[in-house]
């Protein structure tokens, strides 16, 4: 039988495929939410990665994650 590491992570992973199935069909505010959860769990490097993810996985992806997930350049040009 599984330990309960092995478990909570199937649990996630299970959880997780079912939300980027759906992901089309809920409201942009809860996009935005699950959106800006994941990047706060893994990191702000997640950011562009997801946003290119979910853009590319479903037609209606919120505009504005897309823009948040495109960086701005710096005082210096870069």
């Amino acid at each position: 039988m599984d330990g309960p590491s092995e478990t909570n992570d199937l649990l996630f992973r299970a959880l997780g495929e079912a939300v980027v199935r759906i992901w089309s069909t809920l409201p942009q505010a809860a996009q935005q939410h699950l959106f800006e959860e994941a990047v706060m769990s893994h990191g702000e490097f997640m950011r562009p990665r997801l946003a290119v993810f979910l853009h590319d996985t479903h037609s209606r992806t919120s505009d504005s994650m897309r823009a948040r997930a495109m960086r701005e350049p710096d005082s210096l040009g870069g």
